[in-house]
């Protein structure tokens, strides 16, 4: 009898180690991205879809390229210097302003910690019946741990492996009608009303979308990449294989952007034809999104969104903790970094720790989790403005970059991306 194995598992087996290769290729411009489509980020879409239907896809694709050239320049700043966003930063700014920053870059990503940790557990509730303070507790512990006690080179194996959960959004559109003709043409054709709300809500998509958590991290983990294969920064490494390192980080960030938006596009493109046509415009957390998607779409869409929950989650604590852990260090030039041990750097393992704990205990205050998220995208907003402005500087300065300053498309598209979100900061305060 033959023991030859069946073509479909040789197919299959082929199948994974290019999946494997592919995901081995990416790293921290992948991991960027998915991380944005967080339970908070989850929320907001899903409210933009519910409240305005179709007419907010346009704001993904707006701001793709935006994410792509500022993503790109803070993995630039990291592979050119070989030190993180915070530490570049007191190249051109006091220290005061820069510690400032760090602040309140904690305080930001603490409060979205809270909620997407709630929002885990609201989700898991949602699954089993019971338990949302446990869930949600146990979701903060389980992410502290793997923070602390797995290095970086093990650990970032499982968030590459976690991005996966985010096509769950894509495989949503599969249980429902979708008239694909009308989708093109308010992608292309928004119908705008600009009322208060309106404004409102593309204000909270461009938050949601472009957030400074984001450059810390990406920039942070270059580095740690770097540090972790024993390579030099670009200025020191030859020609060609700084070449490489490049067009590497621009496939990694392109890749990593266009996933966060797609998903954002399928998040936002679920609740327009399902909720926004029935009329349920009012979801204020991605639990509530999942919960109203069950009588509209079926019991397996609404099991979908709901894991894609509790993944995204596992996937944005970290993210979230460890850029704050990173911009806080880095202020005080203090040692940092996921593949150090806690012992080696007190500090930042003292901030990611603070952050997890706190964020835990928001469950039981008495605060509006919306009112959290506002907060959190104008703190988020505020410090935006001025990081991007810092960081455009700095990507043009030969003294920092060398050799490796900011291509001409990411220096316009850069500052075109500061300028939005200055604009969207004023909207934020005229509107709110």
């Amino acid at each position: 009898m033959s023991t030859k194995e069946p073509p479909h598992r040789h197919a299959a087996v082929r199948a994974t180690r290019k999946l494997r290769l592919g995901l081995g290729r990416l790293g921290p411009g992948l991991i960027t991205g998915a991380a944005d489509d967080d339970p908070s980020g989850i929320a907001t879409y899903s409210q933009a879809g519910a409240q305005f239907g179709p007419n907010i896809l346009w704001t993904l694709v707006f701001t793709y390229p935006l994410m792509v050239a500022v993503q790109v320049i803070s993995a630039r700043i990291g592979r050119a210097t070989g030190k993180g966003l915070a530490a570049n930063l007191l190249e051109v700014l006091p220290q005061s302003v820069v510690v400032v920053l760090a602040i309140l870059l904690f305080v930001a990503n603490t409060i979205n910690i809270g909620a997407d940790v709630a929002a885990m557990g609201a989700a898991a509730q949602l699954l089993v019946g019971w338990g949302a303070i446990p869930f949600t507790i146990a979701a903060a512990a389980i992410s502290l741990l793997l923070q602390v006690f797995i290095p970086y080179h093990r650990y970032v194996r499982y968030l590459k492996w976690c991005t996966l959960v985010l096509f769950a959004y894509v495989g949503v559109i599969f249980f429902v009608q979708i008239d694909w003709v009308e989708v093109a043409i308010r992608v292309v054709m928004p119908k705008a009303d600009f009322s208060a709300e309106w404004i409102t809500v593309v204000v909270a998509v461009f938050g949601t979308t472009i957030s400074p958590y984001l450059f810390f991290w990406q920039t942070s983990e270059e580095v740690e990449d770097m540090e972790l294969k024993h390579q030099r920064d670009l200025n020191h490494t030859g020609r060609e294989a700084a070449r490489r390192e490049l067009r590497r980080m621009a496939i990694d960030t392109f890749t990593g952007m266009a996933i966060s938006n797609l998903i954002a596009f399928f998040i936002i493109l679920t609740t327009a034809v399902t909720l926004y046509r029935s009329g349920t415009t009012d979801i204020q957390t991605s639990a509530q999104a999942a919960e109203a998607l069950r009588p509209i779409a079926g019991q397996f869409a609404f099991l979908l969104f709901s894991l894609g929950i509790i993944g995204t989650g596992f996937l944005a604590a970290p993210v979230l903790a460890a850029s704050a852990g990173y911009a806080m260090a880095e202020a005080f030039g203090l040692p940092k970094g996921l593949e150090r041990k806690p012992a080696e750097a007190k500090t930042f393992y003292g901030v990611i720790i603070a952050a997890m704990i706190i964020a835990a205990g928001v469950i039981f205050m008495p605060v509006d989790p919306i009112r959290m998220l506002f907060w959190t995208a104008v703190i988020n907003g505020v410090i935006s403005v001025p990081i991007l402005g810092a960081m455009m500087m700095l990507a043009r300065k030969h003294s920092q970059m060398g050799a490796y300053v900011a291509d001409g498309w990411q220096h316009i598209l850069g500052w075109a991306a500061t300028i939005a979100m200055g604009a969207a900061v004023v909207a934020m305060f005229v509107f709110s």
